[in-house]
């Protein structure tokens, strides 16, 4: 199968530019003649230096024919002359170098480009390297069929319209005379097209779609909106007959709709910009779409734009670093709260694989997670679309794999569950419980049920952090700050919930401690023993157990427990009664939980120490005398555990 994928004319569709002198080698590349650009750069660069540029194009040329050993090669050495390659390229390089098949290689050059990159991609790349390392013990059982009406051109992009599939071809069913002939493909213009779904699920009988008006130039990736009986899809920026160009003469693509009385309008248009791949969400009126926006994430980002019944009543909004990388993200599909899209970012199976990920508040998504083997190929797999049958799930795609009839052909799938790994997202607030405010840069670790560790993040200013993992059943949490608690905590899932939130007090070290007499003592309510006694009461009690709670937050606390008597009775008997009262003291922590290390000394003073003049043989009123009665909670370690 001769290959020429039609994707990648799209993405590049926007960077053709003839207003400055190009060599041969230029010509033949922006004309996605990659093997003549090859040809003629190497020829130039015989006889003088290529520019940078011209180097990098020569890398491409090289990527999009698959030669992936001579790409990562020539990448490299673009990297080594300029270490400020743009993302997109670093990308490109990392791709290469994962087709060429040095896994250890390309790890090491993620280490290596980790400050360019944002942590979300990290995240993403690691969270991906680690599902698709057991994707053969956890992928769906897929049946996957190559539709009957492929035919030996470019169809892709399938899009459901009632009891039908829409799709773009590169085929000529109209005369040549009528339908003229993009020169990249040397096929005719994209036309859009619809084949009947079958009772097994097989698309049949493809024809024209008449309902969209005709055109010389493209049409293409259709979708229908059944809520407003309106077709959405993309097509070339023309006036009539006539492509339309800016002042540097680029012709991009524009997205335009269709209502049932034939009404077109333009609904994204820019004769600088290109538009692909339109979706939109009726539950929420948003029309997503993917662009090369300048200050973009990468090469193609994924956008959405707020409309009103389809017309568009907002700036364009990007989807952010959790889902647009440095490389290319299209095709959007919303599925019952899950994004699909397609990427050709480094660590998926092949040149473009297909991701989900979770639709959460405030345009917050989960990790976009590969889709895997079976739907993923080592080629280009895009346009993702899924709906509910009787039997579970059908749906379609695009894929350029081996085996297939054309360029690009649509397969179709069913499968029993809905595509895409069950994740856990453990999210939470860390906050001081005397102010009830967030800490920020307070450490967070994921452990799991045995206590290895997997994750680790630091709180935002809000003192809120969020992990995500492949579902478990069970995990840990510690978190942890200088001059702040601790908390460490085993959880078990009770039901198959896949998002948990934590609500965690860490107390603040000057919070919880006071100065009594020079010295840093738990901070407590004065506490009273009855009589002469040594026994502790229900509220003796309910003191001493938030010292068991501060130990639990301060496990390297150390404590000292020291009691006072006045001077009532004889020195002798007020040691011992204070004595027996610290011991008290202890004992009734240790049964709490405490652990007994955590208890330097226990020390009874009795009237030793007394905080006013009431020693023997003077006079005091009775509240005087019960100011020298105290037990205080001495912290030994208190300048250690601040800093």
């Amino acid at each position: 199968m001769k290959f020429k994928n039609i994707l990648l004319f799209f993405l590049m569709t926007s960077t053709v530019t003839f207003g400055q002198k190009i060599s041969k080698g230029d010509y033949y590349f922006y004309e996605y003649a990659y093997k003549d650009a090859i040809r003629e750069y190497n020829k130039e660069q015989s006889k003088k230096k290529l520019s940078h540029q011209q180097y990098l194009n020569l890398a491409d040329a090289y990527l999009k024919i698959g030669n992936f050993e001579k790409a990562s090669t020539l990448y490299i050495s673009s990297y080594e002359r300029d270490s400020t390659l743009a993302n997109t390229y670093l990308n490109k390089l990392l791709l290469s170098v994962a087709k060429s098949g040095t896994p250890e290689k390309l790890k090491n050059y993620v280490t290596e480009f980790k400050s360019f990159f944002s942590k979300e991609l990290l995240e993403n790349a690691a969270f991906n390297f680690e599902i698709l390392a057991n994707s053969k013990n956890e992928s769906l059982d897929f049946y996957i069929f190559n539709c009957n009406l492929n035919s030996a051109q470019a169809d892709f992009s399938p899009a459901f319209y009632k009891d039908e599939v829409l799709f773009t071809s590169g085929r000529n069913s109209r005369s040549k005379s009528k339908k003229k002939i993009y020169e990249p493909t040397g096929e005719a213009y994209l036309d859009i097209y619809s084949g009947k779904i079958q009772p097994d699920g097989d698309l049949t009988v493809p024809k024209t779609f008449a309902k969209i008006p005709y055109s010389n130039y493209h049409k293409a990736t259709p979708f229908y909106v059944d809520e407003l009986d309106l077709l959405i899809y993309m097509l070339s920026n023309a006036d009539g007959g006539e492509l339309l160009f800016d002042k540097n003469m680029k012709n991009t693509l524009a997205i335009g709709s269709v209502t049932k009385n034939g009404n077109f309008q333009y609904l994204l248009r820019d004769l600088s910009t290109s538009f692909y791949y339109p979706f939109y969400e009726a539950s929420t009126e948003k029309l997503y779409f993917a662009a090369d926006f300048e200050g973009g994430y990468g090469g193609t980002d994924i956008y959405y734009v707020f409309t009103n019944k389809g017309q568009i009543m907002s700036a364009p909004v990007n989807l952010g670093p959790r889902i647009n990388s440095p490389g290319n993200e299209v095709a959007p599909y919303i599925f019952e709260g899950n994004l699909y899209f397609s990427s050709d970012i480094f660590f998926g199976l092949g040149d473009m694989d297909i991701y989900t990920a979770k639709m959460q508040e405030d345009d917050i998504y989960s990790i976009p997670v590969n889709l895997g083997p079976g739907i993923n190929s080592p080629g280009h797999d895009f346009g993702f679309i899924i709906k509910r049958n009787t039997a579970g799930f059908l749906g379609y795609f695009s894929s350029n794999r081996e085996g297939g009839k054309g360029q690009d052909d649509i397969y179709g799938f069913k499968v029993n569950e809905k595509p895409g790994l069950k994740t856990l997202v453990v999210k939470g607030l860390v906050e001081n419980p005397s102010t009830t405010r967030g800490i920020k840069n307070t450490i967070v670790q994921l452990l799991d049920e045995e206590g290895n560790f997997l994750k680790e993040t630091a709180t935002n200013d809000d003192g809120e952090f969020q992990f995500e993992i492949p579902f478990r059943s069970a995990y840990a949490i510690k978190a942890m700050k200088t001059g702040y608690g601790s908390f460490s905590s085993s959880f078990s899932l009770i039901s198959e919930e896949e998002q948990q939130f934590l609500n965690i007090s860490l107390p603040f070290i000057e919070d919880i401690v006071e100065e009594k007499e020079n010295q840093t003592v738990l901070k407590l309510k004065k506490f009273k023993f009855n009589g002469r006694s040594s026994t502790i009461t229900e509220a003796i009690a309910l003191e001493l157990d938030k010292v068991v709670k501060i130990a639990q937050s301060f496990p390297t606390i150390k404590l000292s427990i020291e009691s006072h008597t006045n001077s009532r009775g004889s020195g002798a008997s007020n040691i011992a009664l204070s004595e027996a009262r610290s011991k008290a003291i202890k004992s009734y922590l240790i049964s709490k939980g405490l652990p007994e290390n955590t208890i330097n000394t226990v020390v009874g003073y009795g009237e030793t120490k007394l905080t006013n003049q009431c020693k023997d043989g003077v006079f005091c009123l009775e509240f005087l005398h019960e100011q020298n009665v105290r037990s205080y909670i001495r912290v030994l370690n208190y300048e250690e555990i601040k800093k």
